[in-house]
């Protein structure tokens, strides 16, 4: 009897049950009666305190268009694993003990970039991961793709395309601010398809300066507003030469909710004009999957149950090239996907005319 356990772990988003369904599908029509599954619920946090429950096959049905996750989840910062707090003194050992408790043969784990450092961790003190790599924010290494990507893609650009149109009514400019504290896919993606006249990424800093001559240019050849979409990790060229401490003293010392209202108040000054902002926040990573990410998600799932059939252990499960292909999980902890500046996508926008601010 093959016993498995599946958490899912980190910010959610759109696709986590398609995933799930794959997976479970797939190792219930492969192994039959020679499988049990196991959800451990609230991500980590299940295991390290032993909330668990048996899944049965009817628990895969009717959720492939589900937004968030049936089993639950939680953030749990690797950089605590190994710190004793009111949870557990030993949140490591306690993880290895509930496996061992449940009788588990593997584990299996959704998440992003922090899961996949912890879920490394596991395989490093002898148990049997593996691991599908989601986040809105397409920024886990070792795939080209992270499901939830899209679905958030499609969101982001869609408030890009409603602000167009109330931008335009009323002449404004708009910075909508997307997700994305450390990179800028999703930014970039949306920023495109939204037909955004400036695209800032934490990847490329910008000069307010260059921003405001973008913003000048357009009214000068007769169109009347300018809309701007700023990833929430968005970041100054004269911040960029801080240290992480300085920048965090400047940003409390500020007192702005966000960089998008911090560089409204700078282009307003700038330019003269009024700026408005909009924040669609985690309406982003809520919702249904679109029908690419139930797509990929089911791919994920299914090569994952392979790879549990196979007992190929310390994988995540990746897209490259299209094809879905197992890669280390000791090469993808703790590396982090961002956007190269000189990059094909970058050098597209920058050819329509779209400004990064740099």
């Amino acid at each position: 009897m093959e016993r498995v356990g599946i958490l899912t772990s980190g910010g959610d988003c759109q696709g986590l049950n398609a995933a799930i369904r794959g997976l479970g599908k797939a190792l219930y029509l492969e192994l039959g009666g020679g499988v049990e599954l196991y959800g451990i619920e609230d991500g980590y946090r299940g295991l390290i305190e032993g909330n668990y429950r048996r899944m049965e096959p009817h628990d895969f049905s009717g959720i492939i268009n589900l937004g968030g996750t049936i089993l639950g989840t939680s953030r749990m910062p690797f950089k605590l694993m190994r710190v004793a707090d009111d949870m557990s003194p030993d949140k490591v050992r306690n993880m290895k003990d509930n496996y061992r408790k449940m009788r588990l043969d593997c584990l299996v784990i959704l998440g992003g970039n922090g899961t996949h450092k912890t879920a490394n961790l596991l395989s490093e003190e002898g148990l049997n991961v593996v691991t599908l790599p989601k986040t809105i924010d397409n920024d886990v290494w070792g795939t080209d793709v992270t499901f939830g990507f899209q679905s958030a893609v499609d969101v982001a650009a869609n408030v890009l395309d409603c602000i167009h149109t109330t931008a335009t009514s009323h002449g404004r400019i708009f910075i909508v601010e997307v997700m994305g504290h450390k990179v800028g896919w999703l930014t970039l993606h949306a920023g495109i398809a939204g037909s955004a006249d400036a695209i800032l990424l934490p990847e490329i800093p910008y000069r307010v300066e260059s921003i405001a001559e973008m913003i000048e240019r357009r009214s000068k050849d007769g169109k009347r507003f300018s809309i701007l979409a700023a990833a929430e990790g968005a970041i100054s060229a004269d911040e960029a030469k801080m240290s992480k401490k300085e920048l965090k003293a400047k940003r409390a010392a500020e007192n702005f909710p966000s960089v998008s209202y911090r560089l409204a108040k700078d282009l307003e000054k700038a330019t003269g004009h009024e700026i408005r902002v909009t924040v669609p926040g985690h309406i982003q990573r809520g919702g249904s999957p679109c029908p690419y990410d139930r797509v990929l998600s089911t791919r994920f799932g299914a090569a994952a149950a392979k790879l549990v059939k196979e007992k190929k252990y310390g994988n995540m499960v990746a897209m490259r090239n299209n094809v879905i292909v197992p890669v280390p999980l000791k090469e993808v902890a703790g590396r982090l996907k961002a956007v190269e500046p000189g990059c094909e996508l970058v050098g597209t926008a920058r050819s329509i005319g779209i400004c990064f601010g740099d």
